[in-house]
């Protein structure tokens, strides 16, 4: 199991500089984001020089590019904004192939139009569903014809809300290509220690032979975020279940401070 960070976790726009920071802070492997070289994370193009600098980067300090950020809202209320959308995933996947990222990752997105991440009470109507299933089945195109694979993350404000939305949805969809980006974190709002800890091994073992990357984010109990290992997520749990299921892919730190990045790096070692 490789210990990783989100690389927009560390300042700057030009991958040396980021990817140097990710390195140093004890990371072997990032899940990328486009922002990290100086683009929008979902680009109208990625530039060839561009990628070429990205390459060189990863090569120079080490680190491995495990994942591609390509999250838009797939189940926006307007057509119009679901299209410009899957137009840039497009862009994000054929940069994804050019740079052998093995996994594109993605927003089941929500009615709510002003943020991809927020609630909406329109997300439980079955028409959001059916939208949200209309834009995987064309982004899947997209994965099958650039041999990349594409992570779906249950969230408590998304369409795919639990891990068994994400089965059900892996089955609907039955293609290979689509995998889950297991976060325990997102996987319920509110939850003492010993509830959470239920929650995410039924997750677990919902989820596996499905897992191609794990995230390691933490929750108060009052559903405030939290920095891994500072809320009621049980990661030695969650480790062991993990590897239990046979998972062996990365896993991710996000959500915490530039600052704080060693110190979890420290703590996820010693689990894995």
């Amino acid at each position: 199991m490789q210990i990783g960070v989100f690389a927009k976790t560390f300042p700057g726009s030009e991958p040396a500089d980021v990817l140097a920071a990710v390195r140093d802070a004890g990371f072997a492997v990032t899940q990328f984001n486009l922002a990290c070289a100086s683009l929008p994370s979902m680009p109208n193009a990625v530039p060839g020089d561009t990628i070429r600098s990205i390459a060189a980067a990863s090569d120079t300090s080490g680190v491995t590019l495990v994942a591609l950020s390509g999250t838009y809202n797939m189940a926006h209320p307007d057509k119009a904004v679901r299209d410009d959308g899957l137009r840039r995933l497009a862009v994000v996947i054929e940069a994804a192939a050019d740079l052998s990222v093995p996994l594109v990752t993605l927003c089941t997105g929500t009615r709510n139009a002003n943020d991809q991440w927020a609630y909406h009470p329109d997300n439980a109507n079955p028409s959001a569903w059916a939208d949200m299933a209309a834009e995987m089945e064309k982004a899947l195109e997209l994965a099958e014809r650039h041999g990349v694979d594409l992570g779906i993350e249950p969230e408590q404000a998304n369409i795919v809300t639990s891990a068994a939305d994400a089965v059900r949805l892996i089955a609907e969809m039955s293609s290979k290509r689509l995998r889950i980006v297991l976060d325990p974190a997102n996987l319920f709002e509110q939850a003492n220690a010993e509830d959470a800890r239920a929650i995410v091994a039924d997750a677990i073992e919902r989820t596996a032979g499905h897992v191609a990357m794990a995230h390691a984010k933490d929750r108060f109990a009052d559903g405030r975020f939290a920095t891994a290992g500072r809320g009621v997520v049980d990661f030695a749990d969650f480790v062991v279940r993990l590897k239990a299921s046979g998972f062996d892919g990365p896993l991710v730190t996000h959500g915490l401070l530039a600052e704080e990045a060693p110190g979890v790096a420290r703590f996820l070692k010693g689990l894995v």
